[in-house]
């Protein structure tokens, strides 16, 4: 990675931090989805320069930053353009050229949730061919197990406890189904650079971005 823009995000009494990266990160979304390969993987990464983690809040901060291995790359992405309705809300730089010295490096993946209630609601509802609000809410019968009489029978997804992700996220709509989701970032610092490519939401599980 040799070139990067830095976005500053500028909350107002309008709308606050979580909900404006909602609108960001929505935008940022849109345009990497054009740049997808046949692999649906971007030559842009992302990373969150004041990402913090703590036993009792964690925080994706008030800047991201987009990185490609040519400044060409993120010429052709063109955030201001994406992010130009939010342009009162937002602060993007130009290209700039990576720092000679660095901290270190990050990976920043996706992380998804096992046991989320809305995403095996969505399974179900794929399967049987309703809506996620039905499938939220239905009933769903199991056979007993044999030697297992306690186990339950019934249940519903709205009722399934959300799991405790200790990671900051944004919150998303999908562009396929239009259903809103958590996406949840984890960083891993890494003391080397990894070269890759990067998911339409500029995150990889391998990938590395320059910290400094």
């Amino acid at each position: 990675m040799n070139h990067y823009i830095e976005i500053t995000l500028l909350p107002n009494p309008d709308i606050n931090l979580f909900g404006l990266w909602s609108k960001v990160y929505q935008q940022l979304h849109l345009g990497l989805v054009e740049m997808q390969d046949a692999q649906q993987q971007v030559p842009i990464g992302v990373s969150f320069p004041e990402y913090t983690v703590g036993e009792k809040f964690s925080l994706l901060g008030g800047k991201c930053r987009l990185f490609a291995q040519d400044e060409a790359v993120l010429a052709r992405f063109d955030a201001p353009k994406w992010l130009a309705r939010l342009s009162d809300y937002v602060h993007c730089t130009s290209i700039r050229p990576i720092p000679d010295k660095l901290t270190g490096y990050a990976i920043y993946r996706r992380e998804r949730p096992k046991t989320n209630p809305e995403r095996l609601a969505r399974r179900y509802a794929k399967r049987h061919g309703l809506d996620l609000e039905t499938a939220l809410n239905i009933t769903v019968e199991l056979k007993t197990p044999v030697g297992d009489a306690a186990y339950p029978t019934k249940f519903r997804y709205a009722d399934m406890t959300v799991p405790s992700v200790a990671l900051p996220f944004i919150r998303l709509q999908s562009l396929s189904g239009g259903q809103t989701f958590c996406l949840w970032i984890a960083k891993t610092e890494v003391g080397a650079p990894v070269a890759g490519s990067f998911s339409a939401y500029g995150l990889s599980s391998a990938a590395t971005v320059p910290e400094f």
